[in-house]
């Protein structure tokens, strides 16, 4: 479940992103010093539909979404694979949250760990108690974190303190 401050921040999140790597080198190759300001202002309402898309309901929405902003933040011929910082950042959150990892059926334990927020260890445990579903190739599928990532709060809280006992 999200918040109105999820939204918030990665709305922020997605603006700061935008100035940087779009807008802050557009300003730079615009010789004739031409303002971007009613770009920028489209730019912040464009931002605050995507927030709302990836922090909705819609799934299909939602991944298609991430895609386009991945595609765009992130561009390049290799498969997308963010370091582990990525998945502590708004974006990398909603996006774990709709799609799992958007490049790859399933991932290594200390990139399922990224995801979620724990240890390495943390994964190994969860799949060995069923929680997670551990890939036949090796590592943890991508939906399966996803899946544990969008149960009620008070279902994972009630589990793990379950499962500690």
């Amino acid at each position: 479940m999200t918040t109105t401050e999820d939204h918030i921040e990665l709305v922020d999140e997605l603006v700061r992103m935008l100035e940087t790597r779009i807008l802050d080198p557009l300003e730079i190759l615009l010789t004739s010093g031409e303002p971007l300001g009613p770009i920028r202002a489209r730019l912040r309402v464009e931002a605050e539909v995507w927030a709302a898309q990836l922090l909705g309901a819609d799934r299909e929405r939602a991944t298609l979404t991430a895609a386009r902003l991945i595609g765009v933040f992130f561009p390049g011929d290799a498969p997308f694979d963010p370091p582990a910082s990525w998945w502590r950042t708004a974006l990398g959150r909603a996006v774990a949250r709709t799609t799992g990892h958007p490049a790859a059926a399933a991932v290594s334990y200390s990139t399922a760990g990224a995801m979620l927020g724990i240890t390495r260890q943390g994964v190994h445990d969860l799949v060995k108690r069923g929680k997670l579903d551990r890939d036949p190739h090796g590592g943890v599928t991508s939906s399966s974190i996803r899946d544990r990532l969008n149960r009620p709060q008070e279902s994972i809280r009630a589990t793990t303190r379950s499962d500690h006992r």
